[in-house]
């Protein structure tokens, strides 16, 4: 059964850059019975059929939102500062109770489990195998860690593999929290077709994030692109000037090869879409920087 779940979810993370209600709630099938992945109204989750914890679930607050558990709002951070391991704080205030118990038997057993960890008011992303790695019932705390590989159920071996599953867990969610809050500020719409479907879309990088000043994960460092946009972008066949106008290079202005290539050349001197709030307008001097390349290179 476990296997089941976990497969369900490796495929949903296959299409879904992250996850929403609608594919979790949607649970998934064992022995042609439907079982769910999450408990709605809670964060820690064992289904009657299972008889070890499956799930847990960090939800991003909305803003303006009550915070119900300090994790909500620490849990990033944790991550972002972490070496080995991030807490995850106990339902409620009595360790005995059913829940916390689950997560005390998946500590002993050393069991594989489910992290949808919150990257957005009702959007998740989901991690895979997590451990449950410390238990406190003083603390009223439990201590989580992240699997070496996503395809296993094995545990970390040692301090080594538990840091290097860190480290991946932080660069996946650096991708899916950039991701969410660049489309969000554009409405859920590529900035230079306008094209609105979700799974089609990249938060492209305006200076790229090995650059360590001016590479960061920023709204104003990112633009929503359609793959083939995007790709576009990557190799400076698109380029954006510091007014937001576009401009398409003289490799592909100079081919004729139907309608997807005349697309792409008829955005040349249009202006991009903008996001409604100027705050969010990708940054004049990042676009100054990225468009002295795309003039080299073109």
């Amino acid at each position: 059964m476990r296997v089941a779940a976990f497969e369900r979810v490796r495929g949903l993370n296959e299409i879904h850059d992250h996850l929403s209600a609608t594919e979790l709630t949607s649970g998934f099938l064992f022995r042609e019975e439907r079982i769910p992945l999450v408990n709605p109204q809670r964060g820690i989750f064992k289904p009657h059929q299972m008889r070890f914890l499956l799930s847990i679930k960090t939800v991003f607050p909305k803003p303006g939102g009550k915070v119900w558990y300090d994790d909500q709002r620490e849990v990033h951070h944790q991550i972002f500062r972490g070496d080995e391991t991030v807490d995850y704080a106990f339902m409620g205030t009595n360790p005995d109770a059913a829940d916390n118990r689950w997560l005390k038997q998946a500590y002993e057993n050393q069991i594989p489990i489910i992290y949808f960890l919150g990257i957005a008011p009702g959007r998740y992303h989901a991690l895979l195998p997590t451990f449950i790695s410390g238990w406190d019932g003083q603390a009223l705390k439990a201590r989580i860690t992240f699997g070496p590989t996503p395809e296993t159920f094995d545990p970390p071996a040692d301090s080594l593999e538990r840091k290097y599953a860190l480290r991946t867990v932080k660069q996946r969610l650096h991708q899916a929290t950039f991701r969410e809050a660049v489309i969000t500020a554009y409405d859920g719409r590529c900035a230079l077709s306008g094209l609105p479907e979700l799974l089609l879309l990249d938060a492209a990088h305006i200076v790229p994030d090995r650059d360590e000043l001016l590479g960061q994960p920023m709204v104003t460092n990112g633009i929503p692109l359609s793959k083939i946009h995007h790709a576009a972008f990557d190799a400076h066949l698109i380029g954006i000037d510091p007014d937001f106008r576009m401009h398409v290079s003289n490799r592909l202005l100079g081919q004729n090869d139907g309608p997807m290539l005349d697309a792409l050349k008829n955005l040349n001197g249009r202006t991009i879409i903008l996001p409604k709030r100027t705050k969010d307008q990708p940054d004049r001097n990042r676009l100054a920087i990225r468009f002295e390349r795309f003039k080299q290179v073109a």
